[in-house]
């Protein structure tokens, strides 16, 4: 019989826990059975592998920071927007390093749910992006630049990556300065790329899992 108790959703809890301990690809179903003392085949009667197990920590992973995204932007307007959508995925990030592994994971492509997921993110940071009026084939550019920008600081931070004696957060917040002063230059728009389907209304989840993708 399965454990009293213990379910699909308590499962995936706890293995987003280990993951944030133990990092995301170090998870093992026999790493999560130990956390919730249960022998491993009996976790096998709540989530069917250690992929079902890490895909479930993904999509929960993913509405997590969406939640957080959102609720640091809300009835902000553009560079204010951007910096305060930016403290938020930095410390969301550091906070939980196995579960924000976990939200760089594509979704299948028969996999509407966390196709769903990923959108919303998406959708975040559109909305936090419109301040700027940026033309439409410009727009994907500019969602692609502000998350490789936030992703590459958040991972080379998370792996010890700054040695020098600088202060770290003041080296961020110059990142996301010159982003945004290259997102309000008029040279932004010009020169663009001629295809029309850039628009953020003609693109969902297509390239990869983290929120926020683009």
């Amino acid at each position: 019989m399965p454990r009293a108790g213990l379910t699909p959703a308590t499962v995936i809890e706890a293995g987003a826990a280990l993951a944030d301990e133990v990092g995301f690809t170090n998870l093992t179903m026999g790493l999560a059975a130990e956390r919730l003392g249960v022998r491993t085949p009996s976790l096998y009667k709540h989530v069917d592998s250690l992929d079902a197990l890490r895909r479930g920590i993904a999509i929960q992973a993913k509405r997590e920071l969406t939640h957080v995204l959102a609720r640091a932007a809300v009835g902000k307007f553009g560079p204010d927007a951007v910096r305060a959508f930016a403290d938020a995925y930095r410390r969301w990030a550091l906070a939980h390093p196995g579960r924000y592994a976990a939200t760089i994971r594509a979704p299948a492509a028969d996999d509407e749910e966390d196709k769903h997921v990923s959108n919303q993110a998406v959708r975040v940071l559109y909305d936090v992006l419109a301040g700027f009026k940026l033309p439409d084939t410009r727009f994907v550019d500019a969602a692609r630049s502000l998350r490789a920008a936030i992703h590459g600081f958040a991972a080379l931070e998370t792996a010890n990556g700054f040695g020098l004696n600088r202060d770290v957060t003041g080296s961020y917040h110059f990142l996301i300065d010159s982003l945004i002063a290259g997102l309000q230059a008029d040279q932004l728009g010009r020169a663009a790329p001629p295809e029309d389907d850039q628009h953020p209304s003609k693109h969902r989840y297509h390239e990869t899992g983290t929120p926020p993708p683009s």
